[in-house]
């Protein structure tokens, strides 16, 4: 489990105001998504998980070999143990040699331990079978995929985020703590079959039953849901890029099919993305690893360290460009996004799934910033601009905490333009780009809270942000700025509205001519003006920078004149 971070008062604050939607939740909910005691007292070192499908019966078994630290005294001596229905464990061996009894609750295994000092390292090793959940509509609805290529060839992957790995192998499902060692995936397969996962390939061996067992390894902590089997026809190239760490191996694994393909289209994608997000995040988090793209059936994933592709080698977002400008029609979505969460979800991961924000916000919003890598400012307030079309306002984007709770998909796009507000109020860039790298250096490889998260930019911004946050965040307000303007006096009056109390977020505005720094409150404020700093308060300039609705009233207000 790596290091958990709190802020108190944010903590009150964010957890009070995301209760604007009540939900009814589950005792099933709170097993999953709660640090139980039957979880609290062991931290996962390792998961050595070897699987074998069956394509044409859609079934698997396997096991997991889940090496763990005892850190702290056992009340009681019970872990829990996470694995989805249908599938079924059948039996569970303590430190290979003293097999365990365990009950189900559900989803739930509820595993009857032997009394274990503090500190002391030791393992299960849980073996299962069954026919597993199957994705309806993947990558948004999760579970394994057995399809087939265009040459109808078995084609199988899974995808696992927010539904949890529990679907597919046995663990510890709860986000807040990963392997810190690191897992292997061993694939059991049919000779003619090539299975990739994350990391590197460790070992390849051929059977004479006609089976190959590809065994991949990280060395890296990786988020439950990252760890991915991918089996069909793959071949592959590599290549390397001299990154700020020195040569990051990157290796493309495509089906045999697309390779001139993908060697025509693919390098240039990624050496582009990581010129962008290397600068703006700091190195790439998994050097160790390598970097890898495996071509998928569906959109994509942000597996770490092999993400899924399925993008069909094509700009834009399977031919579509959220954001109505033309320019996410210049680069591949898949690529830049997907990636984009090496450094926003998998580098730094939230505890929690309600702070699921923390990956989603911040790689949308790499995609605003690889814009503007790209094509310059401009651009990249356009097409961040643009994609607002998309934003529903429907729920807080942050939901209940400790039941696997995940909020609006509004923190996407509203998300990536709060950053963007965020951005352009700090109105410093290279201070803006050093909060995030900060971000992924002092958050290196770790869990953490999302309230610690928005204090960390709150501290090195020097401005607290927290009723900003929580305004986007946890209501489906969008603040409204009214404006009147005072010509005879020169004056212009502003306030705020539609917000919470305490809303403060300052506004810089800007051109080649002028700028100006204000922070309207709830109530009427004004100050004094030339010319070219009236035009700064036009509302279509305003709202281009910033993630609200300005209102330009025709009445005067009567306490400010």
């Amino acid at each position: 489990m790596r290091t958990k971070y709190f802020m108190i008062f944010l903590l009150i604050t964010f957890h009070g105001m995301a209760q604007e939607h009540e939900e009814t939740f589950t005792r099933a909910d709170s097993l999953r998504g709660t640090l139980n005691t039957e979880r609290g007292w062991w931290d996962v070192q390792r998961y050595d998980i070897t699987v074998i499908p069956d394509f044409h019966k859609k079934r698997i078994q396997g096991k997991n070999i889940i090496t763990y630290n005892t850190v702290k005294e056992q009340h009681p001596d019970v872990m829990q143990i996470d694995l989805q229905e249908p599938l079924r464990i059948d039996s569970i061996i303590y430190n290979e040699s003293q097999r365990l009894s365990f009950t189900r609750e559900g989803n739930a295994w509820h595993v009857k331990t032997q009394p274990q000092p503090v500190n002391s390292v030791n393992t299960v090793t849980v073996f299962y079978h069954g026919k597993p959940r199957e994705a309806v509509r993947a990558p948004w609805d999760g579970g394994w995929t057995f399809t087939r290529d265009s040459l109808n060839r078995p084609w199988m992957t899974v995808t696992c985020q927010g539904l949890g790995a529990s679907v597919w192998y046995p663990n510890k499902d709860h986000q807040s703590d990963e392997p810190d060692q690191g897992v292997s995936l061993t694939m059991v397969v049919p000779a003619d079959l090539t299975a990739v996962a994350n990391g590197r390939l460790t070992e390849r061996k051929q059977y004479a039953n006609g089976k190959t067992s590809y065994k991949w390894e990280v060395k890296n902590p990786i988020n439950n849901y990252n760890v991915i089997p991918y089996i069909g026809h793959y071949v592959n190239f590599n290549e390397t890029y001299p990154g700020k760490k020195g040569e990051l191996d990157l290796s493309y694994w495509v089906l045999d099919y697309n390779l001139e393909k993908a060697k025509n289209y693919l390098p240039a994608e990624v050496h582009n993305m990581l010129d962008s997000f290397e600068y703006w995040f700091g190195p790439y988090p998994f050097y160790e690893d390598g970097y890898k793209l495996v071509e998928t059936e569906h959109t994509g994933m942000e597996h770490q360290s092999a993400i899924a592709y399925g993008n069909h080698y094509k700009p834009g977002y399977r031919g579509r460009d959220d954001s109505g400008t033309g320019l996410g029609m210049k680069w591949d979505f898949i690529v830049v996004h997907e990636s984009g969460h090496e450094w926003f979800g998998n580098n730094i991961t939230s505890n929690d799934l309600a702070d699921m924000y923390l990956h989603e916000s911040f790689t949308n919003y790499s995609e605003t910033l690889f814009v503007e890598s790209m094509f310059g400012k401009e651009a990249g307030n356009r097409y961040n601009y643009g994609i607002r079309q998309g934003i529903r306002n429907d729920r807080p984007i942050i939901p209940p905490y400790g039941v696997n709770a995940k909020g609006s998909g509004d923190m996407y796009a509203k998300g990536g333009n709060m950053l963007h507000t965020i951005r352009h109020s700090i109105n410093n860039d290279q201070l803006f780009r050093d909060i995030l790298a900060g971000l992924n250096k002092i958050f290196y490889h770790q869990t953490v809270d999302g309230n610690r998260v928005l204090q960390y930019i709150s501290e090195k911004a020097g401005y607290d942000y927290s009723k900003v946050f929580a305004q986007y965040l946890t209501t489906t307000q969008i603040p409204g700025l009214n404006i009147y303007t005072d010509n005879k006096n020169n004056k212009v009056f502003y306030k705020w509205t539609d917000c919470i109390d305490g809303f403060n977020l300052p506004l810089s505005l800007h051109s080649e001519k002028a700028d100006i720094r204000i922070i309207p409150g709830r109530e009427w404020q004004s100050v004094k003006v030339n010319a070219e700093q009236r035009l700064l308060f036009r509302p279509e300039a305003i709202e281009k920078m910033y993630y609200i609705d300005v209102k330009e009233v025709k009445t005067m207000p009567g306490n400010n004149k």
